[in-house]
C-alpha cells in the first residue's frame, strides 16, 4: 500500500518512515512521515487512484468483500483548515459548503448561461466569468462576499469543478432545458410520483441522467419548503448528492429526468404555496419525494452501486422525519394548494444564509451612487 501511495518504494532506503497500527480485528491504520531520509519532499501525486487499485488486487487475492470502486461520485468534502476558518467566524458550514448549496439550486433551475450567472449574482455571491479567445463561456469561479485570503487581500474563488464533480461549467450546462410556465405544488407532486414510476424501468445511461435531476429537485425542494421542514429536508438533500453522481455514462433524454426538472419549476414558481393548503400540501409533496428517492435506491442497488444506494437509503429516512414533522391531516381536509405569482426580480428566495452575507439588492433598489454591473463582483 505504501508502494502504491509513493510513500515508501520498495528497495528505495531513502523513503519516507512509516508504521502500520492494528488496534482492532478488522482494520489497520497506517501513519507516514511525508519527509524522505535524504530530505526531499515524496511524490504523492495521484496516491488515492492509486491505493484504490491496489485495494482491489488485495481484495481478490484474499477473497474479500470488494468495496464501492473510486468512481468520483463521493462529495468534496471541505478541508481541515477551512472547517477551522468557518468555526473561528462563528458560521454553521464552511464557504464550501454554502457555496455547493447555492450553487447547485442555480443550477437545477437555470436555462442558459446568462441566467446561470444572474442566479448565482442574485443570490449575492460573487462571480467571476472565463472566456475562451473567441468570447464564450469555458468556466465560472464563485466566492463569498467576506470570505478572504492573505490577510483580506483577495477572494477564496471556488471553480465550479471544485465545488463538485457535477458542478463544473460542462455538468451545468447539461441541466439546461427551456423555460416552464408557472404551476403549482399540486403539479410537482404529480410529476414526482410520475417520474418515480418510471425509473425503475430505466437502464443504466438513462438512469443516471434520472437520478442526477432527483438531486437538483431535492436541493430546489429544500430552500422553497417551509421553516418547519427545511433543516430535514436540507440534510436529505446534502445526503443525496451521491446517489445524484452514478457512475458511468448518462443519457439527458430519460423521462424521469424532463419530470424532475418539471417539478424543479413548478417550485420555484410557487414558492409560498404550501402556505394555501397547509401542512397537508407539504405533507402529500414530501412523500412523493420519498417514493421518488426510495426509487432511486432500489434502481442503484439494481445497478450494484452500494455507496449511491446507501446514500439516497440515508436521505429517505430524513424525507420521513421530515413528513413525520408536519403530522397527518384529518381525513377530511380537502387538500388545497395556493398559486403564488412570482414577484419582480430574479434569483433565489431571500432567506438569509448561513454565512451573514447579504443577497444584492434588486436593480433600482440600491444606493443611487452605486457602481453599474460588471462582469466580475
Amino acid at each position: 500500500m505504501v508502494h502504491a501511495a509513493g510513500i515508501a518504494a520498495r528497495g528505495d532506503e531513502h523513503a519516507c518512515r512509516w508504521v502500520a497500527v492494528r488496534h482492532a480485528g478488522d482494520h489497520i491504520h497506517i501513519a507516514a512521515t511525508l519527509a524522505r531520509q535524504d530530505g526531499r519532499h515524496p511524490r504523492l501525486r495521484g496516491d488515492i487512484p492509486a491505493m484504490h487499485t491496489a485495494v482491489r488486487v488485495f481484495e481478490a487475492r484474499r477473497g474479500l468483500t470488494p468495496m464501492s470502486p473510486l468512481d468520483r461520485t463521493a462529495r468534496r468534502r471541505p478541508a481541515t483548515g477551512e472547517a477551522e476558518k468557518a468555526a473561528r467566524r462563528g458560521l454553521a458550514e464552511t464557504a464550501r459548503e454554502s457555496l455547493q448549496r447555492t450553487v447547485r439550486i442555480a443550477a437545477g433551475l437555470a436555462h442558459d448561461d446568462a441566467d446561470f450567472l444572474d442566479r448565482l449574482r442574485d443570490a449575492g455571491l460573487r462571480v467571476r466569468e472565463r472566456h475562451g479567445d473567441d468570447g464564450t463561456l469555458v468556466g465560472y469561479a464563485v466566492a463569498l462576499p467576506g470570505d478572504r485570503a492573505d490577510r483580506g487581500s483577495r477572494p477564496v474563488w471556488f471553480a465550479g469543478s471544485t465545488l463538485a464533480y457535477d458542478l463544473s461549467l460542462p455538468r451545468v450546462r447539461e441541466r439546461f432545458t427551456p423555460h416552464a410556465a408557472p404551476a403549482d405544488w399540486a403539479l410537482a407532486e404529480a410529476r414526482i410520483r410520475e417520474a418515480s414510476a418510471v425509473l425503475g424501468r430505466a437502464g443504466q445511461a438513462e438512469g443516471a441522467g434520472d437520478v442526477a435531476a432527483l438531486g437538483d429537485l431535492l436541493a430546489v425542494a429544500a430552500e422553497y419548503s417551509p421553516a418547519l421542514v427545511r433543516d430535514r429536508v436540507r440534510a436529505a438533500a446534502d445526503a443525496f448528492e451521491q446517489a445524484a453522481r452514478a457512475p458511468g455514462a448518462r443519457s439527458l433524454e430519460g423521462r424521469a429526468r424532463a419530470g424532475w426538472r418539471s417539478a424543479a419549476r413548478a417550485l420555484e414558481h410557487a414558492p409560498r404555496a404550501g402556505r394555501g393548503g397547509g401542512a397537508a400540501v407539504v405533507l402529500t409533496l414530501l412523500i412523493a419525494l420519498v417514493e421518488a428517492v426510495e426509487a432511486a435506491a432500489d434502481w442503484h442497488r439494481a445497478q450494484e452501486h452500494r455507496a449511491q444506494a446507501k446514500a439516497a437509503a440515508e436521505a429517505a429516512v430524513l424525507l420521513r422525519d421530515a413528513a413525520a414533522l408536519t403530522g397527518t391531516p384529518p381525513p377530511t381536509m380537502r387538500l388545497r394548494t395556493g398559486r403564488v405569482v412570482r414577484t419582480p426580480g430574479r434569483g433565489l428566495p431571500a432567506a438569509t444564509p448561513v454565512t451573514g452575507v447579504p443577497v444584492r439588492p434588486r436593480p433600482g433598489q440600491g444606493p443611487p451612487d452605486r457602481p453599474g454591473p460588471s462582469r466580475t463582483r
